[in-house]
């Protein structure tokens, strides 16, 4: 961090913005952030306060808001230069797509959080917080090996710093990996990540204190544990916490309270009336808990069906396939990053950094190469339709990642020896040698297809993609803005005709 952050007499709200969150006060958390984030002016200061913002925000539900304050995190953290702050802002980048219904999206996000923070060499309470945050996310998105993997960095981390080892306990991933196991049929790998959980709140260092944020989730793994039979006390300061976590974890405990109190029916009367936030502990915790109810009761047709349904709704998460995914992802980032560095460090830095398509000046000499052999081509501009509303919807991230799945799909839709180029911004231009323009219509159509397609909806819900694409004659290379105008212009006659 700079001098001026040390400096800053705002330089320790971000710590108060933390233990606000520790408490369970996200609403004073939020309106401290704020504040700050109004009148700050030093990067990494402004950075931490919308990332403790953000955290807050998905904590209580906060979707919608959590989009534009992420967009906006992501300027300000990357001015701040602290590569710690940027694996934070990855791992909560990653809840909030995954909320959005974007598995891919998630682990890009997750995946360069956990790469970013293999650049931090200091250990400290930014750091040790960003290792912790990432391993929340793997657990919530359902990757429990990798969630254990980053939380034990976020342990030594807070370890070699000093920090007290209460605060990175982190109960909910073991206690997620618990009733993943249970969806699955493991009830006896659920019980053993159960009672490794509530052994968690019994670490406790001489003079320590538990993390208040954490209560709930040992709450529910002693509750867990009685409702499939295992006695288990924990005793626990009552605290009163903000945040759907802390409530829908409240009312799931109570449910099994009643299972293990003997009163079955109670516990199916609260789960025919609750309605939970589907990243708590997944859609399948319900039936599994309506499962265990109805065999209390002796309704073991009726147990059955509903652990055939948790089964099903966990299997559509196969954890098989989590680390083949993650290294699949991890693959597509390195040929990415190399593709991005190639374009960054070429000599005459021909390549478009965003999407590794050429940029305009390599456009400009392939047009002047034609020149110069006499050719002939077809050129023309491609304009992505509903973009804007990607960005106002899901923020720039989103829009990035938009940008470089339409810049893949060009690149392998059009023909050998056909070039495609980022213009600016979301145009796109395709230039087809010894091409006509009826020709390059009908490969036009291609092209528009191929972006129809896609699964638009994985990545960016409700905000569906296409593309119009204007065809010019390009009878004279050299005269590249006269057939890019007319180019333009056909490409805004056809999404005049379409409304």
């Amino acid at each position: 961090m700079s001098t001026d952050a040390v400096t800053s007499p705002d330089a320790a709200a971000p710590d108060r913005m933390r233990e606000l969150i520790r408490e369970g006060a996200l609403s004073e958390a939020i309106a401290l952030a704020d504040a700050v984030i109004a009148r700050a002016e030093e990067p990494a200061i402004v950075g931490r306060s919308l990332l403790m913002k953000l955290g807050c925000l998905m904590m209580d539900g906060h979707r919608l808001e959590a989009v534009s304050v992420a967009d906006q995190a992501f300027d300000v953290v990357l001015a701040s230069g602290d590569p710690a702050l940027m694996g934070e802002l990855y791992a909560l980048a990653a809840y909030v797509a995954l909320t959005e219904g974007s598995v891919d999206r998630c682990v890009r996000h997750l995946v360069r959080g956990s790469r970013t923070m293999e650049l931090v060499t200091r250990a400290d309470l930014i750091a040790a917080d960003a290792w912790a945050d990432l391993a929340i996310t793997y657990s919530i998105a359902g990757f429990h090996n990798q969630a254990m993997l980053a939380s034990v960095r976020a342990r030594n981390t807070a370890a070699a710093a000093g920090l007290p080892p209460e605060e990175y306990l982190t109960p909910e991933i073991p206690l997620r990996c618990a009733v993943s196991l249970d969806h699955r049929g493991d009830e006896q790998g659920a019980r053993d990540m159960l009672r490794a959980a509530v052994a968690l709140a019994r670490q406790c260092t001489p003079g320590g204190e538990l993390r208040p944020a954490d209560y709930p989730f040992y709450r529910y793994a002693s509750a867990r544990l009685r409702a499939l039979g295992e006695p288990v006390e924990l005793a626990l300061t009552e605290v009163s916490l903000e945040g759907h976590e802390a409530a829908d974890l409240g009312a799931l405990a109570q449910v099994c309270d009643a299972i293990s109190a003997g009163h079955p029916l109670d516990a199916l009367a609260r789960l025919d009336s609750m309605t939970l936030v589907a990243n708590t502990l997944g859609p399948a915790e319900l039936f599994r808990l309506r499962a265990l109810a109805y065999a209390a009761a002796g309704d073991h047709r009726a147990a059955h069906t509903a652990d055939r349904q948790a089964f099903r709704l966990a299997g559509e998460h196969p954890s098989r396939l989590v680390d083949r995914f993650i290294e699949g992802v991890g693959a597509r980032l390195d040929h990415e990053d190399l593709r991005r560095a190639v374009g960054r460090y070429a000599a005459e830095a021909l390549t478009d950094p965003l999407t590794g398509l050429p940029n305009r000046r390599h456009l400009e000499q392939r047009l002047a190469m034609i020149a110069e052999q006499r050719g002939t081509a077809a050129i023309g501009v491609i304009d992505l339709d509903g973009f804007k509303t990607v960005n106002t919807v899901h923020g720039h991230l989103s829009g990035d990642l938009v940008l470089e799945r339409v810049a893949a799909i060009l690149s392998r839709t059009v023909r050998r020896g056909d070039f495609v180029a980022r213009y600016g911004g979301d145009e796109f231009v395709a230039l087809l040698p010894e091409t006509s323009v009826v020709e390059a219509v009908e490969i036009g159509g291609r092209l528009a297809a191929a972006v129809d397609e896609e699964d638009w909806e994985a990545l960016v819900a409700g905000t569906p993609i296409s593309v119009t694409i204007g065809w010019a004659d390009l009878a004279h290379p050299a005269d590249l803005p006269t057939a890019l105008a007319e180019a333009d212009r056909a490409m805004l006659e056809l999404k005049g005709a379409r409304r």
